[in-house]
């Protein structure tokens, strides 16, 4: 017998990485939220699907008061963004807000959250979250998404980076049919973009801390996507066509894509728009 939807999407295990800084991990262990607390506030990032049993777990780990935030506008990262009365955000949120609606990417009926109407509080890239005697750095780096932001710990020396950057695949196709036109090497080279903005911060990093899949991981895998895409324009990196990621073969537009890897990186792209641009320079 299949367990409730609750306990699937919601079953979520705090692990306690340092003083202030909680893991926790649910979707059996395929997916991670962020916990951080400072003197005078706490800072949770993603509230994933939307079970409206969140914000109540939180409350067992902290009991200061709670800023929440986005990495970026999904469903699996915002679903949950209405059990709680406000949330922190990337300014371009609207420009992924298809994918955030009650309705087949959401296993819940998000509508009925405490606080469907919650305020949305804007962030650029740049700015600062001050959660007393503890500061988050905010980055902008939009490529799988159009709201993906990260947040830098200096102090803790860590960087979290939703699903820009993670030691399986990053996605860079139209999720779920959102976009009708994608420009594929226009991402491939705004991803290249995103990585050589966070390569400065190297200095200041012990640690990655993506929001799929392993984790922590090392900050080398900066230079890993780098070098991916400037493989997949050089024709050197390697195509497949076997995904094996149960999840994204559900997507109906699966059939299309392909898995290109190189140094132990991959990104799902659609294959027909990759062999238009692969081996073939910048264009």
């Amino acid at each position: 017998m299949m367990p409730p939807l609750t306990v699937i999407f919601g079953s979520y295990e705090a692990k306690k990485y340092d003083e202030g800084t909680w893991f926790i991990n649910f979707m059996e262990g395929s997916q991670n939220l962020y916990l951080l607390e400072g003197e005078e506030k706490a800072l949770l990032i993603d509230t994933g699907y939307g079970t409206n049993t969140l914000a109540a777990f939180v409350k067992n780990i902290t009991d200061k008061p709670l800023l929440v935030a986005n990495t970026h506008f999904h469903p699996d990262h915002a679903g949950g963004n209405g059990e709680f009365p406000s949330i922190i955000l990337h300014h371009n949120w609207k420009a992924d807000a298809g994918a955030v609606q009650p309705g087949p990417n959401l296993p819940f009926d998000i509508s009925a959250l405490p606080y469907p109407d919650y305020e949305k509080i804007l962030l650029h890239d740049g700015d600062v979250i001050d959660l007393g005697s503890r500061k988050i750095r905010v980055l902008e780096i939009c490529a799988h998404s159009n709201s993906s932001l990260a947040f830098l710990d200096e102090d803790h020396r860590f960087l979290i980076c939703g699903d820009e950057l993670e030691a399986a695949q990053v996605l860079l196709y139209p999720l779920s049919g959102s976009d009708e036109y994608y420009d594929l090497p226009w991402h491939l080279r705004l991803h290249r973009e995103n990585m050589r903005k966070l390569k400065q911060l190297q200095p200041k990093i012990d640690h990655l801390l993506p929001n799929h899949n392993g984790f922590p991981i090392s900050p080398d895998y900066i230079d890993r996507f780098i070098a991916l895409v400037d493989a997949i324009f050089a024709g050197s990196a390697v195509i497949e066509d076997r995904l094996n990621h149960r999840f994204i073969e559900m997507d109906p537009i699966a059939p299309k894509l392909c898995r290109v890897k190189h140094n132990g990186v991959s990104f799902f792209v659609e294959k027909e728009k990759l062999l238009a641009v692969y081996g073939k320079g910048e264009l």
